[in-house]
């Protein structure tokens, strides 16, 4: 008999361990998203299937959210046009999409500055060992919820345009 009672409270543990590791994937089965757009005044970003808005999200920038970013350490969330170019399943945020930043445009801008552009600019969740933080809080990067970022990180796809306004 113990050994039944025991199975029985291993398989409820078991069971409810998986219950509690939510699976950070999900699966995606809509409009293709062709176009993130961020406007950063406004603090949202929307997903585009052509000219239709799939998503909208509220999002938190960089420390130093008003202006284009112009060098490593200002602070700034970049602006202009970007693509999809990564994506980090393990980052210290929970799920990361990152762009290409810095682009030519950029690199240049930073070089005038005599600075270096920087670099790891990605759309993400929250901080792993944190928690969430209060309004424009990252070094640059575009921020949501850990459950925004699970469905943006279904939905949005390698080589997809990301527009970012002031």
């Amino acid at each position: 008999m113990n050994s039944v009672i025991f199975r029985g409270v291993v398989l409820a543990a078991l069971l409810f361990l998986s219950a509690c590791g939510q699976n950070k994937f999900i699966k995606y089965n809509g409009p293709e998203v062709t176009r993130v757009v961020v406007f950063k005044s406004e603090r949202v970003m929307h997903l585009f299937h052509g000219k239709r808005i799939l998503k909208t999200y509220n999002v938190d920038l960089g420390f130093g959210a008003v202006g284009d970013k112009q060098f490593e350490g200002d602070g700034r969330t970049p602006e202009g046009r970007y693509f999809i170019d990564r994506r980090n399943p393990n980052s210290s945020f929970y799920l990361s999409i990152g762009i290409n930043y810095p682009n030519a445009r950029d690199i240049a801008e930073a070089k005038a500055l005599g600075k270096p552009p920087g670099g790891d600019i990605f759309f993400h969740g929250q901080p792993n060992l944190v928690g969430p933080r209060g309004p424009d809080w990252t070094a640059g990067c575009i921020a949501v919820s850990n459950r925004e970022m699970r469905q943006i990180y279904a939905m949005v796809k390698n080589g997809t345009t990301v527009d970012i306004f002031p």
